[in-house]
């Protein structure tokens, strides 16, 4: 009987430690001074946390080749967004009152990075862009949550 008691004591706890590692998800995403992303898909389960990092691995400094990662939500117009964005210099090219944003990252320069943490949407595709100007037409990518 101890022997079943401790092999179903290790196996719940085994189980309950890859629940909760599955509850985190950790994601690190690079922008360069060519205007791209090294991941154009990231997948994530829906409700999970995710601990997203952007490293701006280029040289150039934020004024002139800032990055940023925005995840839209689905039906945002890219381009519409983009312009939008473009005229929000102050709030790290997010515009203000918008509902369009799911989770963004603060803009960085060459040499940089930020981390973010969010939850993971309901199921579906999603876009994410850099917003910075002009770089949401090259920045760009799917956020696949399962």
């Amino acid at each position: 009987m101890r022997y079943l008691l401790s092999i179903i004591t290790i196996l719940t706890l085994a189980f309950s430690s890859s629940v909760l590692a599955q509850d985190k998800v950790e994601i690190t995403i690079e922008g360069n001074d060519k205007m791209q992303f090294n991941l154009n898909e990231i997948k994530v389960e829906a409700g999970q946390t995710v601990v997203l990092t952007l490293k701006h691995v280029g040289k150039l400094p934020k004024a002139a080749m800032g990055h940023n990662w925005v995840l839209l939500t689905q039906g945002t117009e890219i381009n519409k967004f983009g312009a939008a964005a473009s005229k929000f210099a102050g709030n790290d090219y997010i515009p203000e009152d918008t509902d369009q944003v799911i989770a963004h990252t603060e803009l960085v320069g060459g040499g940089q990075q930020t981390t973010i943490e969010f939850k993971a949407p309901e199921k579906g595709t999603y876009d994410f862009i850099c917003s910075f100007p002009g770089h949401y037409a090259m920045m760009k990518g799917k956020f696949i949550v399962e």
